[in-house]
Formats: C-alpha cells, sequence, structure tokens
C-alpha cells in the first residue's frame, strides 16, 4: 500500500497556500484537487472516495471543522487532515475529539504534510479494500453461494452445482485434501430438494475395518458381540435426504460390494438381518485419487467406479485459482477474529505478494490454518507471514513467474474495480504509466468494462 500514491483534496480560501501547496503535494507523485471552499470540494466526496482530504479550519462559508462534520456524515472513515494559522490547543483538541486524522499548525513544513497523507491514504484504502472484500463475501454467502472465489474455476463450478441442484443423480467429487469436496457436497444437499432431510458426512478412512459396515447398514440385537441393541445405519438415517462418503477409496474392496447393491437397487440389509429396508438418498462420493486407475490396479472394484462416475465434478487446486486467495484469506480471516474475539490485522501489499507466491500445497485448508495464525499473531505491519506461512518452494522459476504474473493481474483488476473502470483514475492508483497499464491489460486479457459501474 505505501508505494499507491495518494490522491489529495486540498481546500484553502488562500490562492497563494493553495498553489504553493499543490507544487509540494505533486512533486512527490501526489494527485491534487484544488478548492477555494468546503461547499465545492463537498460535491465531489462519496462514501467510496479513496482520496485523503486536506482543509484549512478558518475559511468563510463552511468552516473547517463544519467541513469535516460534514464528511464525517458521508462516511466517518475518510481522513480529514486540518490546517489552521492560529495555533489553538483547543481547536486541534476538538478537531481530534470530532474526528479528525491528523491537525498541523500554520506555516507546517510540507515533508510533515507528506509524510501524514502517505499514512492516512495508507489507511484509507486498507478500509476501501476490507470493504469491497466484504460486500464481495456478502454476496457469496447468501443461501446456495458459499463456494467463495471469482475465479473461471470457480464460477464453473458453481454453474455445475447450480445445474445439478433439482435432479438425484448421483455424484462424484474429485480433488486434492483440502480443496473443499465437503463444502461443495454440503452446497450440493443445501440448494436441492432434499434440504429439508439430514446430510450425512461419513469418512470411510476414519472407521475402522471391523465397524465400518455396522455403522452404514446398522445392526440387529445380537448380530455380533457387544450389539446389545439394534440400529439403525447412516445410509437408513439420511433416508430423504443425502449421503457424502468421504474417502472413498479407503473403504474395504469386501464392502465396496455391498455398497454396489445399495446404490443400484436403494435399498440396505443390517446385520444379522434378513429384511431389506428401502431407502431414499442420494449418494455423494469424494475422493483425492484417480478412482479408474485405483480400478486397473485391483484396489478399487471397476463395476463401483462405473456406479459412482455418473457425474465427476473436479474441484480446482488454490494453485488454479490464484486471484482468489485474496479474497479467502479475507473471509478465513475475519472467521479467525469472530471466533477469537480479537481485531482483525490489516495485511500489505508485500505480504499478500507472499501469499500469492506460496504454492499451498494442503490447498484452502491450509490458506484457512494460515489465516486464523495470522489473526492470532497480532498486528500484520511489525511482522511477515514467514511465522503464517512457509517459505515459498525454491528452484521452480517457472512456478514462480507465474504466481507473480497472476500476482500482478489480480492487483491490476482489484485497482480497476475500486475505480469503476476509469484507465485514468486506475493509472493514478498504481502509479503506472498509461501504455504500460495498457500493455499489462492486453497480456492478461482484462477488459475495463468489466468493471464500469452501471
Amino acid at each position: 500500500m505505501s508505494e499507491t500514491k495518494a490522491q489529495v483534496i486540498f481546500v484553502d480560501d488562500d490562492k497563494f497556500i493553495r498553489k504553493s501547496t499543490t507544487q509540494s503535494l505533486e512533486i512527490e507523485g501526489f494527485t491534487v484537487e484544488c478548492y477555494a471552499d468546503a461547499r465545492s470540494a463537498l460535491s465531489n466526496i462519496d462514501k467510496d472516495c479513496n482520496r485523503v482530504i486536506v482543509s484549512d479550519i478558518k475559511m468563510p462559508g463552511i468552516s473547517g471543522l463544519e467541513f469535516l462534520q460534514c464528511i464525517k456524515e458521508i462516511d466517518a472513515t475518510i481522513p480529514v487532515i486540518l490546517i489552521t494559522g492560529q495555533g489553538d490547543v483547543a481547536t486541534a483538541v476538538q478537531a481530534m475529539r470530532d474526528g479528525a486524522y491528523d491537525f498541523l499548525e500554520k506555516p507546517f513544513v510540507p515533508d510533515n504534510l507528506i509524510e501524514v497523507i502517505r499514512k492516512a491514504n495508507d489507511k484509507r484504502l486498507l478500509i476501501l479494500e476490507n470493504r469491497n472484500l466484504k460486500k464481495e463475501l456478502a454476496l457469496q454467502n447468501a443461501p446456495g453461494q458459499r463456494i467463495i472465489g471469482n475465479s473461471p474455476a470457480i464460477q464453473q463450478l458453481r454453474n455445475q452445482i447450480t445445474r445439478l441442484a433439482g435432479t438425484d443423480t448421483d455424484i462424484l467429487l474429485r480433488g486434492e485434501t483440502g480443496t473443499g469436496k465437503d463444502l461443495v457436497a454440503r452446497n450440493l444437499h443445501e440448494i436441492s430438494k432434499r434440504r429439508q432431510s439430514p446430510f450425512v458426512a461419513i469418512n470411510c478412512g476414519a472407521l475402522p475395518d471391523n465397524i465400518i459396515e455396522s455403522e452404514l447398514f446398522g445392526h440387529t440385537a445380537g448380530a455380533f458381540t457387544g450389539a446389545s441393541k439394534p440400529r439403525i445405519g447412516k445410509f437408513e438415517y439420511a433416508n430423504g435426504g443425502t449421503i457424502f462418503l468421504d474417502e472413498i477409496e479407503s473403504m474395504p474392496i469386501e464392502l465396496q460390494v455391498k455398497l454396489l447393491r445399495v446404490l443400484q437397487e436403494r435399498v440396505v440389509e443390517p446385520l444379522g438381518s434378513n429384511k431389506q429396508v428401502p431407502i431414499d438418498i442420494r449418494v455423494i462420493a469424494a475422493t483425492k485419487i484417480d478412482l479408474k486407475q485405483a480400478s486397473a490396479e485391483g484396489s478399487f472394484r471397476e463395476d463401483l467406479y462405473y456406479r459412482l462416475n455418473v457425474i465427476t465434478l473436479g474441484l480446482p487446486t488454490l494453485r488454479d485459482r490464484l486471484e482468489d486467495i485474496p479474497l479467502l484469506f479475507h473471509h478465513y480471516s475475519l472467521i479467525a477474529a469472530a471466533k477469537h474475539e480479537c481485531d482483525l490485522p490489516e495485511i500489505n501489499s508485500e505480504q499478500l505478494q507472499q501469499l500469492m507466491v506460496y504454492l499451498w500445497p494442503g490447498n484452502v485448508r491450509e490458506l484457512k490454518n494460515a489465516a486464523e495464525r495470522f489473526v492470532l499473531f497480532g498486528d500484520a505491519t511489525d511482522q511477515n507471514l514467514d511465522n503464517v506461512i512457509h517459505a515459498p518452494p525454491q528452484g521452480d522459476s517457472s512456478n514462480l513467474h507465474a504466481r507473480v504474473e497472476w500476482c500482478e493481474k489480480s492487483l491490476i483488476e482489484q485497482a480497476l474495480e475500486k475505480c469503476g473502470g476509469s484507465i485514468n483514475a486506475t493509472q493514478k492508483l498504481l502509479n503506472t504509466p498509461r501504455k504500460t497499464l495498457y500493455d499489462k491489460m492486453r497480456k492478461y486479457d482484462i477488459d475495463k468494462n468489466l468493471f464500469k459501474i452501471p
């Protein structure tokens, strides 16, 4: 954030001061809009204003203190720096109490004003970025939109889920550890016509072989030693709803035969019983391996694979959706801050770049854990993320280059979104020449029209 040149609204009724101060600020690369009175400036300030306001206190018409109150009514987080020639301590105290970001006395040293503006600008841009992320999360947390992200891979996955929501088709989810297979399964259930009935999740790799059959299909009293009373299985309990079989590749080969029958006939037979119990369920299975290859190797039944493989949804790795990292990290940071009842630390651009170039072998689950550690470590301004994530793997320059490009693309898109698709405003925000910005947009196939405010 500190590398982003500030945009400043400067208000003073003294023409000489406006001119000299503007020159000092523009030398530093700041963009300055000057006004001789507060009323004229107010027409160019709204709640999404990404500028720092600098105003004289003693002015005809609306005074600086009154101007401050008008700005606070628009958005209390807009930074306002007030300047006075009176050296009045009481006025300074009142201005700070009223919400001024800072207070300088005339004659002020330009370097002091520049430093205050830089800090205020950093804070304002972070507030706007967090606000935009919260809006995005609010939209994506609406019913049926719990899968966070805007990358093409995630948009395609959400579209597939929506198309499958009204069907009873069994589904196979395939993805690496930590890609969110459980989340996708729950999302499929919650937007389906079965959402009022149970969602039953079973981790096939976590159940001992000697009890998994009883857990799935139930048993009668006396079916085996210790079975003192009858018990319905997970399949029967899920009747009318959805059953999620995670790590299906871990299911014992001898039990796969019984599962195949359940899938084909939609009946279960509890251990110790000759009675078949009809069930109405949707089955969602998940795996982190290639089941076709496993069936060829003999560790998974081929007929069960083909029965499960009616519809297969592939879940993208975090490496395939790098542009979603800022949104996901902020999302999980908010959750962690609420969980631990602590403030949300601010993440700077260098730390964000660390997140973007890391390979994330544990995918979204690892990112979620990193966000929680980040929140617990405290303020991000006096630490780096070395203790939050592992150092990026070395020796894979092509991967590193690709991730740096993703980071650059993400920063340009974020700037375009903040500026409503305006090229002029975006190049100023990024402090980038117009031609360079256009070259980058062509390189990454970024369409400015997608970011224009309707």
